[in-house]
């Protein structure tokens, strides 16, 4: 069979139309471009990151939450501050720890990283050297965590909707939206579904965060996620007037609001045991209440910044608060 010039031409319009309506519809299909809201940016993708590295154990425990093994190239900030959780580990799989704390460019420069998911103090500083301004001439897209937007703006109190909002952006970035949003709603699910069940309080409990430190200690404020976890357990943080996040503060309001409870956070090497005896040694924190009567709960530091543990610590939380009560 033999084809005019002309018929040659018109099928190969046809076929390029019909290809370039196929790409169009596949383009469509995939969602991209998508844009979300990074703190005080807005950031757009053309398609899902390829060489993600997450900073901290818990924005890379979110990453797992979401099934995007596959899209990194490794971690980074863990085994320098903490030790690494058995699950996480074997989470990761193979995945390298490319810097035991904060990354330098050149060690995400030298993964090939195309994507960052880190927060204000969660890998990134203030004036650092590793910022989304920093970081975008090298072709590295950053996603900051909510909780740690309140370092370079204004935003609401926190509460457990920061960390829904980081899981269901991870979702829009790398094309997992159905699964972010199956997670998010079975989170609230749970959570509602176990304050349901519990006995009213007659009193709501004062609730301090001891992180470390002992000269002062450092705290959590009204900006930090464990004062949403407390309140979600029927709680109230006694600094929650402090317009900061994770802060350092003196030790004289401790003692004046004289809290019920002390939120323990745990990681490090000083361990949880080491810090409740330090309060109880010190005959500066005698009169507290949560010193007298041993009332010390034991976070561990995935369960007490945002992430998928968050939930298991509202009902850690919750249970202690009750059984102080009885």
């Amino acid at each position: 069979m033999t084809f005019s010039t002309k018929s040659v031409r018109t099928a190969v319009f046809i076929s390029g139309t019909v290809l370039i309506t196929l790409l169009a519809t596949c383009a469509q299909a995939s969602g991209y471009p998508v844009t979300v809201q990074s703190c005080n940016r807005q950031v757009t993708f053309d398609h899902a990151p390829k060489a993600a590295v997450s900073n901290d154990v818990n924005l890379t425990e979110m990453m797992l939450a979401l099934g995007l093994q596959d899209h990194m190239v490794g971690f980074t900030g863990v085994s320098g501050w903490k030790t690494l959780d058995p699950s996480l580990r074997n989470g990761i799989r193979q995945l390298p720890e490319l810097s035991p704390k904060y990354p330098t460019k050149e060690v995400l420069l030298g993964a090939n990283a195309d994507f960052y998911f880190a927060g204000w103090n969660y890998g990134m500083r203030v004036g650092g050297g590793v910022t989304p301004e920093t970081l975008a001439p090298l072709g590295i897209k950053v996603y900051e965590l909510t909780e740690s937007c309140i370092h370079i703006m204004h935003k609401p109190k926190v509460s457990m909707n920061d960390m829904y909002v980081d899981l269901l952006n991870l979702g829009l970035i790398f094309n997992v939206e159905a699964r972010a949003q199956k997670l998010v709603n079975g989170y609230k699910k749970e959570l509602a579904t176990f304050q349901a069940t519990l006995t009213p309080l007659k009193k709501t409990p004062k609730v301090f965060v001891y992180d470390s430190g002992e000269e002062q200690p450092f705290t959590a404020g009204r900006y930090a996620m464990p004062t949403a976890l407390i309140e979600a357990a029927g709680g109230k943080n006694i600094v929650d007037d402090v317009q900061k996040s994770w802060t350092q503060i003196g030790w004289e309001p401790v003692i004046a609001r004289n809290p019920d409870v002390i939120v323990i956070v745990n990681y490090g090497d000083v361990t949880a045991q080491q810090k409740i005896q330090f309060l109880k040694s010190n005959p500066a924190f005698s009169d507290i209440t949560a010193v007298k009567k041993n009332h010390f709960v034991v976070l561990q530091y995935v369960e007490a910044t945002p992430g998928p543990r968050n939930i298991e610590a509202i009902k850690k939380l919750a249970k202690a608060f009750r059984n102080d009560a009885s």
